[in-house]
């Protein structure tokens, strides 16, 4: 497979002292900054032991924090490069604010499905998009600022932090003295040691949301989460995408029926996905880019104008010294965290990405608020308990919770499925969203939720009722004797339940109701 349109540069890649550059740096940006890391911050001067001392301010840290302190704790926080994290920078908020975008836009070139006319040819302006983006952006910084964090009576630090010894960290000239000690530092992109890659330039999650141009051509490696989103955001702008995943599906964790629809919808917004396919090289000719592929037997080749990568992420355990207070971790997996989230370090625990592999926003709050309770009141909350659903922001959208099938046979459940089509969805129909299902695994003999995964363009506002089910023990059964309102989408959840109250009626239970109702007559 190769493109011919003329190529576009790349765009390049800048960190300043581990800051990532803000680009570009118009009136957004500069907002952005000034919040979550004030060029004219300075650091106070410690007084005292602190209660905790809280090592990243992403959603993790920053929860821990402003929990720990609105508790009365005296708590102190360090970030060495932008508040609010991935989320808020790099991640949820950008990502989200482009595929709005591109939701628009799909809507506008179906819109003659719905009986609506627009005039001319559907143009997107990439520059209007990417402005929008950091508008937003900025304007929902001042939830994460070091103002914020100071006004909540918190001594806020920007720096690197590292352990002296145990009992304290240093950040620049000052050392922090603590009773506990939390590290949130999140994780960041893994980069594939992929030959030429390096030299050809590539974007990340952590750059790709500087772009200011859209590039004609872009290839996307990994269809995972991030790949798929950004690889189906940019064909709706006008790239041309190929989206190459080295497994036998896109998205290779989730449901394979759910998988085949994304990827379905995907081909149709002129994705072109590669799957099977290992990336031998990449190499530069001219101002394209070249990636040499080997597919089984066959070597493909594509060509580019900027390369993605979405190929999973890393735990960010840099320069944090933590073999100076025995805390154990890996490059790979990160801190070595139990179930009530505590280090090999007795007094330093470990909440999100950095030690979880659960690497979600809301996954990082809920372990926030199980630290707080075992670092500041002896607390015994572990996170086994939780109940995690996540979602995939794709058109339609994934969004699963619980157990797989294959999950619940390898731990010896016997599970019965029950399915119900969006296409079966009064609601559905009328939207034109027909794609997709409610797919739920009960414990077989009982009501007992044991997982699910909803495809359907807003399956992640759906799939927290499932995810309340589980949490409080509530089975299929109370689902079913909850009435929704006429039409929603949502409705196929209790549609589902109602599928599984039907199997209560057995040849034998139907027999008696109607002699009893035969006896009435």
């Amino acid at each position: 497979m190769t493109t011919t349109d003329t190529p576009a540069p790349s765009p390049a890649i800048h960190h300043v002292n581990d800051i990532p550059a803000l680009a570009p740096l118009d009136e957004h940006n500069v907002k952005l900054r000034d919040h979550v890391h004030p060029p004219d911050w300075t650091n106070p001067t410690p007084s005292g032991r602190y209660n905790l001392v809280v090592i990243g301010a992403g959603t993790a840290g920053l929860v821990t924090a402003a929990g720990a302190a609105g508790l009365g704790a005296k708590v102190a926080l360090i970030e060495r490069s932008l508040m609010g994290g991935d989320c808020l920078n790099v991640g949820c908020v950008p990502s989200k604010a482009l595929i709005r975008s591109a939701h628009a836009v799909a809507d506008v070139r179906s819109a003659s499905d719905f009986g609506v006319n627009v005039p001319g040819k559907t143009t997107v302006d990439f520059g209007a998009v990417m402005r929008r983006m950091r508008k937003l952006r900025a304007g929902i910084s001042p939830h994460d600022s070091a103002e914020r964090f100071r006004g909540l009576g918190i001594d806020m630090f920007m720096g690197q932090a590292s352990f002296e010894r145990d009992g304290e960290v240093r950040v620049g000239e000052h050392v922090l003295k603590y009773a506990r000690a939390v590290i949130a530092t999140g994780a960041r992109a893994t980069v594939p040691p992929i030959e030429g890659l390096a030299e050809a330039g590539y974007l990340t999650n952590e750059t790709v949301f500087s772009l200011t141009e859209l590039p004609k051509r872009l290839a996307v490696i990994g269809a995972g989460p991030i790949g798929c989103e950004l690889a189906q955001s940019f064909a709706r702008f006008g790239s041309k995408v190929t989206l190459i995943e080295s497994g036998d599906q896109i998205m290779p964790r989730e449901d394979r029926d759910a998988a085949a629809i994304v990827e379905a919808s995907l081909k149709r917004d002129g994705v072109q996905i590669v799957c099977g396919g290992k990336t031998a090289k990449v190499r530069v000719e001219g101002s394209a880019r070249m990636i040499d592929l080997q597919c089984g037997d066959h070597a493909h080749e594509v060509r580019c104008d900027a390369i993605l990568v979405g190929a999973g992420r890393k735990p960010n355990v840099d320069g944090l010294n933590l073999e100076a207070v025995d805390v154990a971790y890996d490059e790979r997996t990160g801190v070595q965290v139990n179930d009530n989230l505590r280090t090999t370090n007795r007094r330093i625990f470990a909440a999100g990405d950095i030690c979880s592999r659960f690497k979600f926003t809301h996954a990082a709050d809920a372990m926030a608020r199980i630290v707080i309770q075992n670092a500041l009141f002896f607390g015994g909350a572990k996170v086994s308990a939780l109940t995690i659903p996540w979602c995939t922001y794709t058109d339609p959208e994934i969004a699963h919770v619980g157990l797989y099938r294959h999950e619940a046979k390898a731990q010896g459940i016997d599970a019965q499925t029950f399915t119900i089509e969006m296409s079966k969805v009064d609601r559905a129909i009328l939207d034109g969203d027909t794609e997709g299902f409610c797919k739920v695994h009960v414990k077989a003999g009982s009501d007992k939720i044991l997982g699910a995964t909803i495809v359907a363009r807003n399956a992640g506002d759906m799939i927290g009722e499932i995810a309340l089910a589980m949490t409080n023990n509530l089975g299929m059964g109370a689902i079913a004797k909850t009435i929704h309102p006429y039409p929603t989408q949502g409705a196929v959840i209790k549609q589902t339940a109602d599928a599984f109250n039907r199997t209560r009626l057995t040849p034998l239970v139907t027999k008696l109701f109607k002699a009893l109702l035969a006896w009435r007559r």
